[in-house]
């Protein structure tokens, strides 16, 4: 096994700082369980199991730091790695921007991060997940490609200065994409929760499944501006470059979108629709993550856009040293207020417009307007008199967030849900917005 007890952890990293003769030293030490079934053309083709533990020793003499990683743990082993990070650390050129360890701090009571339910797994519960999701690809006449993976891992790190951090989490994470025999049609969905009980396969392939048949012989329509109704997994891969972005010193340095002539920030400025409100939260019960950040320092309830409003940057460690004020830590997880109206709701209320069910293969094209361009797939549909009516073609499009967020026309229930690009998990709305760019179509299904 390779989730350690906050005991073991304690036991092993105690030791490491016991062979240190740096002015300072930290250890991190991270290890996982995890295990998969991927399934393509309708049959799996592959399963696996990994478990592995990491641990990272850090010394410093003044400004000039060393790091080894090793994943053995008898004495010698460790008074070895300590050694070659001390050794390490003499060689190093000064980091005119290093920052002492913390001491000492006082963290959150843990969330729910871990569920003993996803931890104990079987490999049993995993092939009935996947067979459910095989039969309903079967009884579309779809062809399914899917993977599935359910993991446990803990996260702990010590210092010479007293500080002690812990936390174990897991995590069921499901994605499948379903095809028409023709490769016309096509349906995507994609989950990621702690709790495995959430996970519901056979609920989330019938999703894709019906995108994929609905999809089939799509209508190519001209490119141009369109009131589109974003789904959470399409909205999130463009909501993440904005709320990814809010560090101060990018923003301080003029490299940012936050950025104003002069060295000024848009800090407390009104940056888009008031109806905008997010936020971090470590207790959230739908999105629980770690008490602490990975330099150790506690992570609490943050609101970062506030009714519009840009309410805080984060600041690294030195940077809130450089200007004057204090730290803070990138959160965990990332969540944005909803309304109360359902999908189906935000379609019924719209009288000409696109739902988008996925946004993919995003990539920059003017980070100082967050402009950024992409694919629709994966089912692309036009909606009428409150309808969807028929399939569309898939299009590239050009949005920045910031453009997407002042032109929000309606917000529905959040909901977590987890990117296609980064692989992160938020709680995220489906959006209807107005005067959405899409620059040409594309052959992507």
């Amino acid at each position: 096994m390779a989730i350690l007890s906050e005991d073991e952890c304690r036991a092993i990293m105690k030791k490491a700082l016991s062979y240190s003769k740096a002015d300072e030293c930290e250890v991190n030490l991270n290890g996982s369980d995890s295990a998969n079934i991927r399934y393509a053309r309708n049959t799996v083709s592959t399963s696996g199991a990994i478990s592995s533990t990491t641990m990272a020793i850090s010394s410093a003499f003044g400004k000039k730091l060393g790091v080894i990683t090793l994943n053995e743990y008898t004495d010698a082993a460790i008074e070895s790695a300590v050694r070659k990070s001390e050794e390490l650390a003499k060689l190093a050129p000064e980091n005119p921007e290093y920052m002492p360890f913390l001491g000492p701090q006082t963290y959150a009571p843990p969330a729910k991060t871990f569920v003993p339910e996803t931890a104990a797994m079987t490999p049993a519960q995993r092939t009935t997940m996947v067979a459910q999701s095989l039969q309903i690809a079967k009884d579309n006449k779809l062809t399914a490609a899917g993977f599935l993976q359910s993991s446990a891992g803990f996260s702990a790190m010590m210092n010479s200065k007293g500080l002690f951090a812990y936390n174990k989490s897991t995590d069921i994470n499901f994605s499948v994409t379903l095809r028409t025999a023709d490769s016309q049609g096509s349906g995507y969905s994609t989950k990621d929760y702690n709790d495995i009980a959430k996970l519901d396969a056979a609920a989330f392939s019938k999703i894709a499944a019906q995108k994929a048949t609905g999809s089939s012989a799509a209508k190519a329509i001209e490119p141009g501006k369109y009131t589109v109704i974003l789904e959470p997994a399409a909205g999130i891969v463009l909501l993440e470059q904005l709320y990814g972005s809010l560090d101060a010193r990018s923003a301080d340095e003029g490299r940012s979108f936050l950025s104003k002539p002069g060295g000024k920030t848009r800090l407390g400025e009104k940056m888009v629709d008031e109806r905008i409100n997010i936020y971090s939260d470590p207790a959230n019960t739908e999105l629980p993550t770690s008490s602490w950040s990975g330099d150790g320092q506690p992570l609490q309830k943050m609101s970062w856009i506030e009714k519009g409003v840009v309410k805080n940057f984060t600041y690294s460690r030195y940077w809130a040293q450089k200007k004057g004020v204090k730290p803070i830590p990138y959160p965990n997880g990332f969540i944005m207020e909803g309304g109360t109206q359902s999908l189906e709701d935000l379609i019924k209320g719209t009288e000409k417009g696109i739902l988008v069910t996925r946004l993919w293969y995003i990539r920059p094209v003017d980070p100082q307007t967050l402009l950024y361009t992409g694919l629709t797939r994966d089912g692309t549909f036009y909606i009428e008199n409150g309808q969807i009516k028929f399939p569309i073609k898939n299009f590239r499009f050009n949005e920045s967030p910031v453009i997407m967020l002042n032109n929000l026309d309606a917000l529905g229930k959040a909901e977590r849900t987890v990117s296609g690009e980064s692989g992160q998990s938020a709680l995220i709305p489906p959006m209807r917005i107005r005067d959405f760019t899409f620059s040409s179509l594309s052959d992507a299904v």
